[in-house]
């Protein structure tokens, strides 16, 4: 990357000199009770993006006054990981249902709240969520 010192003149060549992205499609693993649909993970310096498409393939989750039991859901790769001591939140919907996620150091995707019921297999359905976060990694 160039560093900027005075009198440099701003050019195309210069804009286009960042740091390349790296994008991964692969290698988020399910937890019980779900399957993996997609995924998708950009890592570019030291921010990650990640969007995660997972089925309820269990029992339903039953929502009581926005929460639910917490329930993993999946596992991010090593290196899409936060690196520091806290969790990260991110949220999720299945285009009906939404709520909130936290991403901890171990990659594990834990479901945390829901603002109605995640049907599985006892349900009317499979539910398909959606969960989305982006991040700075320390």
């Amino acid at each position: 990357m160039t560093n900027w010192l005075a009198g440099m003149e701003v050019t195309a060549a210069r804009l286009a000199d960042g740091i390349d992205p790296t994008v991964t499609t692969t290698g988020l693993t399910a937890a019980t009770g779900f399957s993996v649909n997609d995924f998708y993970g950009v890592k570019s310096g030291k921010n990650v993006e990640l969007a995660m498409y997972v089925a309820r393939t269990g029992a339903d989750i039953t929502a009581s006054g926005g929460n639910i039991t917490d329930t993993a859901c999946c596992t991010v790769p090593s290196g899409l990981r936060p690196t520091a001591t806290s969790t990260i939140s991110g949220s999720w919907d299945n285009g009906v249902v939404s709520g909130g996620f936290v991403l901890g150091t171990d990659g594990i995707c834990t479901l945390r709240t829901s603002n109605g019921n995640i049907t599985g297999t006892a349900g009317s359905g499979v539910s398909n969520l959606r969960l989305h976060v982006s991040f700075i990694q320390d």
